[in-house]
C-alpha cells in the first residue's frame, strides 16, 4: 500500500479528518509530530518525531525512515507545517512546491513584495525592526493601515490603527505577543536552501495599507501551476477592526459571476507571483470598486475545523481531496455538492477560565444545523485574539441557500451561553 506522511503538530485541530481520510482511502499513515510520542517505540512505522522549525534537519530524518519505509507523498497540514513539508518531499524527489515558493506564502513580507513585484493588487506595506521608534515609525506611514507579525496566522495580532497614537499602542500590544515563548519557537524556522529574508521573523512587524471592501476566503488545489476553485466563502461580517476575528463562512458565494471571475484570476495570478506549483491554496481576498486585492496566500488548506463544511462528489471531504491529489490516485471530480454550507469560528466573548457551554442541545437542535464543536474544554483559559490562537468552537451549517445557511449559524450561536469566570 501507499504510505503518506503527514506532519502533525501537536496542537492542530486537523489530525481527526486526516485520519479518517486516510483511512477511508486505504493507505499507510506515518504521523510526524514535533513532540515524540511515548508509544513511537510501539509502532515504529506509523509515528515520527520531527522539528518543523528545522527543514533540512527534518529532511534528512525523514530520508532515513523512508529506506525501511518507502514515502509516496508527504502533507503538511497548517502553517507551521508547509515548508518543511516540502523540503522533505524535495529531498524524497516526490511532487512539491519550489522551497521559496513555500517559504515565501509563509513570510508575510516576502508574499508581499513577490506579489508587489508582478503586479498583483495587494497593499502597499513597509516591514520595520521591533527596536526602532514606533513613535519614529507612525510618522512614515499612511493611515488607516494594518500591523501584524510577519509569520503568525489566524488574525493573530493582526491590528488596525487609524493615527499615530493607535500605531504606537498597536506596535506594542505586538511587541508582548512577540515575546510569548510559544510565539518565539513559532519564529525560529530555519532557512532552507532557495528561500531568503533580510532579518529574524521575531524582530520584524509588517505594516500595510488597510484595504476596504468584503471579503472573502478561496480554497483551491494547484496542480502543475494551474489554480482550481474548489470553493469561495463571503464572510459576511465585516472585519474592520481594530482586531480582525473572523467569524463566519459561507459557500457558495452571493457575489456576482463576474466578480467570483475576477477573484479566481487575481488568486491565480497571486500563486504564480509566489511560486506556488502544486497542493492546496487558501486565500483571503478584499473586494472592492477596484476589484480584488489579495490579503493572503497560504500553501494549505483552510484552517481549524472548517473543512468539515466542505463535501465534494460523493461525500469526499476536503482532507480526501488532499490526499488523493498528493498521492496521485484516482482523482474524481472536486465538485462542491450544490447544497449552501457554512462554518461559524465561535468567538471567544472575554478572557478569563471556561467554567461551561450552556444551550448546546437547543443550537443543535435549529434548522439546517449539523454539529457544534467546543473545542476548547471547561477549565482552560480563554484568550481572546490577538494575542490569542484559538477559538471556542466551531458551528457547521448546511441549507437550501447560502441565506439560510447563514441565519442557520446565527440563531444557533445566539442559543449558547458561555459561563467564564
Amino acid at each position: 500500500m501507499a504510505r503518506v506522511l503527514l506532519l502533525l503538530p501537536t496542537t492542530t485541530y486537523r489530525t481527526p479528518d486526516f485520519l479518517a481520510a486516510a483511512g477511508k482511502l486505504g493507505v499507510n499513515v506515518t504521523v510526524a509530530s514535533e513532540e515524540p510520542s511515548t508509544l513511537e517505540g510501539l509502532n515504529p512505522e506509523g509515528l515520527l518525531t520531527l522539528d518543523f522549525q528545522d527543514p533540512e534537519g527534518s529532511a534528512r530524518r525523514a530520508v532515513e525512515f523512508a529506506r525501511g519505509h518507502p514515502i509516496d507523498a508527504v502533507v503538511g497540514v497548517d502553517e507551521d507545517t508547509t515548508v518543511a513539508a516540502t523540503v522533505i518531499a524535495e529531498a524524497l524527489g516526490l511532487p512539491h512546491n519550489p522551497v521559496g515558493a513555500a517559504y515565501g506564502a509563509r513570510h508575510k513580507p516576502t508574499m508581499r513584495r513577490l506579489l508587489s513585484e508582478a503586479a498583483v493588487p495587494s497593499p502597499a506595506f513597509r516591514v520595520f525592526d521591533r527596536g526602532e521608534d514606533p513613535g519614529r515609525a507612525a510618522k512614515a506611514v499612511s493611515y488607516p493601515c494594518v500591523l501584524k507579525p510577519t509569520f503568525l496566522a489566524a488574525s493573530r495580532g493582526v491590528l488596525r490603527a487609524d493615527n499615530r497614537e493607535e500605531f504606537v499602542a498597536a506596535w506594542r500590544r505586538i511587541e508582548r505577543i512577540l515575546d510569548d515563548p510559544e510565539v518565539v519557537a513559532r519564529g525560529s524556522l530555519r532557512m532552507p536552501p532557495g528561500a531568503r529574508r533580510s532579518s529574524e521573523p521575531s524582530r520584524e512587524i509588517l505594516v500595510e495599507d488597510f484595504i476596504a471592501g468584503d471579503e472573502v476566503a478561496l480554497e483551491g488545489l494547484l496542480t502543475q501551476a494551474d489554480l482550481e476553485v474548489l470553493a469561495l466563502f463571503d464572510k459576511p461580517d465585516p472585519l474592520e477592526g481594530p482586531v480582525f476575528e473572523e467569524t463566519i463562512y459561507v459557500t457558495p458565494s452571493r457575489l456576482p459571476p463576474e466578480t467570483r471571475e475576477a477573484i479566481a484570476q487575481v488568486a491565480s495570478r497571486g500563486a504564480l507571483a509566489l511560486g506556488l506549483r502544486d497542493g492546496p491554496v487558501h486565500a483571503e481576498l478584499r473586494v472592492n470598486e477596484s476589484g480584488p486585492w489579495v490579503i493572503e496566500i497560504a500553501a494549505r488548506s483552510i484552517g481549524g475545523l472548517c473543512s468539515r463544511a466542505l463535501r465534494f462528489g460523493t461525500g469526499m471531504s476536503l482532507e480526501e481531496l488532499i490526499l488523493r491529489h498528493a498521492l496521485r490516485v484516482g482523482m474524481p471530480s472536486p465538485q462542491r455538492e450544490r447544497r449552501a454550507a457554512g462554518v461559524m469560528m465561535i468567538p471567544i466573548p472575554r478572557s478569563g477560565i471556561l467554567q461551561e457551554v450552556r444551550g448546546l442541545e437547543k443550537a443543535r437542535a435549529v434548522a439546517g444545523i449539523e454539529d457544534v464543536t467546543i473545542s476548547i474544554h471547561a477549565g482552560q483559559r480563554l484568550v481572546p485574539l490577538p494575542e490569542g490562537s484559538r477559538y471556542l468552537g466551531f458551528i457547521f451549517s448546511r441549507a437550501g441557500t447560502p441565506e439560510r445557511a447563514e441565519a442557520a449559524l446565527r440563531e444557533a450561536h445566539a442559543s449558547l451561553e458561555f459561563v467564564v469566570d
